[in-house]
Parts: C-alpha cells; sequence; structure tokens
C-alpha cells in the first residue's frame, strides 16, 4: 500500500503512543508496525488517528484482528478529524466494530484488554 508522508511518519515516530503496541497486554511479539485501519475513497487514510501501532503478531500473524484495530483507531479520532470523510457514518462503524468483537470475544469479556488511556486522546 501507500508509504506514510514523510512529515506524518516523523509525527508518529516522536510520539510515544506509536512505539508500543495498542493492544499489549495480550500475546504481543515483534517489532512494533504501524498500521492503516481505514481506507477512504481508494486510498488509505494517512492521519495520524486512522494509523494503530501494532506488533507483528497482532498486524501480520494469527493475532490480527481487523475490527479491534479499527476501533482503537475510531477511539482516538475526534469528531472534527472524522468530518474531513463524510460518505462515512463514523459511529455506526464504530458500533459494527464493537459488534463483531463482542460477537468473537464474547459479550462479557472486558472489550478492553486495550488501555483506555492510550486508545483516546483528550
Amino acid at each position: 500500500m501507500n508509504n506514510i508522508p514523510t512529515k506524518l511518519r516523523k509525527d508518529l515516530a516522536e510520539d510515544p503512543y506509536y512505539g508500543i503496541c495498542a493492544r499489549s497486554g495480550t500475546d504481543c511479539q515483534g517489532r512494533i508496525t504501524w498500521e492503516h485501519c481505514w481506507i477512504y475513497a481508494g486510498r488509505q487514510i494517512q492521519e495520524k488517528w486512522a494509523i494503530v501501532p501494532i506488533c507483528e503478531y497482532h498486524h501480520l500473524g494469527k493475532g490480527m484482528d481487523k475490527f479491534v484495530n479499527q476501533y482503537i483507531s475510531l477511539c482516538r479520532a475526534t469528531p472534527e478529524e472524522l468530518k474531513k470523510y463524510p460518505r462515512v457514518d463514523w459511529e455506526q462503524e464504530k458500533k459494527r466494530c464493537l459488534f463483531l468483537i463482542r460477537k468473537k470475544y464474547g459479550e462479557n469479556k472486558k472489550v478492553f484488554w486495550i488501555s483506555t488511556e492510550r486508545t483516546v486522546r483528550a
């Protein structure tokens, strides 16, 4: 897919959040990779909120779960950032991801082995 623009890559590299797997606390293995979670108008969204730091196991291995990664990215996005992409009902996408996560992992499992502190921006 597309390369991350130089300015954005530098910004991600300087942010401590992007040096740790967003799904840490589970079966993390390998180096950290940056996953583009969304495609809009046939292109990857090249914005910080749409890129999630994931270890190799959760990005390229058996631990890959796109819906979890997408949910993480939507939790990090601000309403202003999402307004740039008006053809997507982002609230519905967030509900869809959560539904699929609960369907796969069970209703009672605390969905989030994902740290809320690192997942949601103030």
